[in-house]
């Protein structure tokens, strides 16, 4: 089997800020400071935008079969939105991968949503319920209770909104790194500042927090036994320490490994 981890990172829409709001003239920090306002309006205290105010800046996988492991980001930095998105949904109609997310199914995957129809990016073995492929309609993308797509925190909520979890909280509670050095709020302001290599190295961490998660997940669930992922762990340890990309051999060293 192959399993997919991927996460996004995400700036405000700018642009659709621009013509929801007549802002024409603005900078793009001063668009999204009345965004942010705006959206404390609405709520009466969160700034967080609604999903389709939100830009995709970067997707990060981690890629894991049989024979396989890889962590990166999709295109280079010069990617625009379009490049990045078209790159996942390719991904998924060539492969048929396992999806695996924290929140995928509350974020992630809505944003990408609005973010294909303002692309007008087809994506037509995502979206398969059944028409074509009989297989997919026990079994898809799309539906919450399926296992195309685990999303991890959900699962592990039992499906109850109060009873979610932080990845990087749940992360350190297993001995994971967690959060290094960045977390969501913070990536706004590492755009603005054109770190965008620092944000799609915070993304890969996350990532790799949340396949670490999905592994301990597979083994309470007995779809792998004790010394398969105290073997797993191993490799993918070894794996980050040889790496040439520094915040990957930081999160190994930071990783507290499974005795």
């Amino acid at each position: 089997m192959t399993v997919f981890v991927f996460d996004i990172e995400t700036v405000p829409d700018v642009d659709t800020g621009r013509r929801l709001y007549d802002l024409e003239g603005l900078s793009d920090k001063d668009v999204a400071n009345v965004m942010f306002h705006k959206r404390r309006q609405q709520t009466g205290e969160s700034e967080f935008l609604p999903l389709h105010l939100h830009r995709v800046v970067a997707i990060s996988a981690v890629l894991a079969s049989p024979r396989a492991f890889r962590v990166w980001s999709l295109g280079d930095c010069e990617a625009d939105e379009a490049e990045i998105i078209q790159r996942f949904f390719d991904g998924i109609d060539k492969y048929t991968p396992t999806l695996v997310s924290w929140n995928g199914g509350g974020f992630d995957l809505p944003v990408l949503h609005y973010r294909s129809l303002l692309h007008g990016i087809a994506a037509p073995r995502y979206w398969e319920t059944g028409d074509e492929d009989n297989s997919f309609r026990w079994n898809n993308y799309i539906s919450r209770y399926h296992a195309r797509h685990t999303d991890v925190m959900d699962v592990l909520s039992g499906y109850q909104p109060r009873a979610t979890a932080r990845l990087d909280e749940v992360a350190v509670m297993l001995g994971l790194p967690g959060k290094m050095g960045m977390s969501g709020d913070k990536v706004w302001d590492c755009y603005l500042q054109g770190d965008l290599a620092g944000i799609r190295n915070y993304c890969e961490t996350d990532v790799l927090n949340t396949y670490l998660v999905y592994l301990r997940f597979e083994l309470i669930r007995g779809r792998i036994m004790e010394p398969q992922y105290r073997d797993a762990c191993r490799q993918i340890h070894e794996y980050l320490l040889a790496s040439d990309r520094p915040h990957l051999r930081e999160f190994a060293q930071a990783w507290r490994l499974p005795e």
